[in-house]
């Protein structure tokens, strides 16, 4: 156990803490950038290899453009800002897959997919913005080697239980683990993935107005997805905000999205 401790206090003083982007939150990010990237081209040329590409369409072409102009927009943030250095990061790279998920996602490093089937929700090019800057909001802020680094820590903790009694009768240790599951799910995890979610909404108002798409499209395009959903559960127990709570906050930020819209 104390062994674990003493990794866990090395890796923190070693790595240190980051900060995103537009929202100035502190984060812990425990995996080398270069490990991560090569990680993620990895898993997203698997993915393109395993799904049906959208080439050489005109919703193919859109998602490009739209993807062009607000990574355009993120990197003329980083340079205002004195973060060229980290520009290295990004090899930024947009595909439509065939796919009648209402989904898109991001992998670090500026690999970005969108699925035909949110299409028409999105329903044009302006609430394509919305999910597109919300994706590359995630590559800014580097979420994904957040999340990696939580559950690393998560790790390290179960392991430290592990440890601590390995003396005791397998049911016993069994049940701890049970709790502690929860426990990091339910208070750490999770709680972290709906800020994240939250904050990659706030980031990527800023960057599709800095693109030059008109912000007041993004709650509108919540309140659309709100409406394909049948049964929502609590929303202590999910990854992503409540759509009100969402949309809401969304439009709060409207008028600091404005103010870039406007120049």
């Amino acid at each position: 156990m104390r062994k674990n401790i003493a990794l866990s206090i090395l890796i923190f003083f070693l790595v240190g803490c980051a900060t995103t982007p537009i929202t100035m939150r502190r984060q812990l990010l425990l995996v080398p950038n270069d490990e991560l990237i090569a990680l993620s081209a990895t898993s997203y040329n698997e993915i393109l290899q395993n799904s049906t590409r959208a080439s050489s369409t005109t919703d193919e072409q859109m998602v490009t453009r739209v993807g062009q102009r607000i990574a355009a927009a993120a990197e003329d943030f980083m340079r205002e800002n004195g973060m060229q250095e980290e520009l290295k990061n990004y090899n930024w790279e947009f595909n439509l897959i065939e796919d009648q998920q209402v989904n898109a996602f991001c992998l670090p490093g500026g690999k970005i997919a969108v699925y035909t089937g949110i299409l028409p929700v999105t329903q044009s090019e302006t609430g394509l913005a919305v999910v597109v800057g919300h994706e590359v909001a995630h590559a800014l802020a580097n979420h994904g080697g957040e999340r990696l680094s939580q559950e690393l820590i998560v790790q390290l903790g179960a392991s430290a239980i592990s440890d601590a009694y390995t003396k005791n009768p397998t049911k016993t240790k069994a049940a701890l683990f049970q709790v502690y599951g929860i426990g990091s799910q339910v208070g750490v995890l999770l709680p972290y993935s709906r800020l994240q979610e939250s904050e990659a909404d706030t980031i990527g108002l800023i960057l599709m107005a800095r693109a030059g798409y008109d912000p007041h499209e993004a709650p509108r395009l919540w309140e659309r997805m709100s409406a394909l959903e049948k049964e929502r559960g609590l929303e202590f127990l999910s990854t992503h905000p409540a759509p009100n709570t969402r949309i809401e906050k969304i439009k709060q930020d409207l008028p600091k999205a404005l103010e870039y819209y406007k120049a």
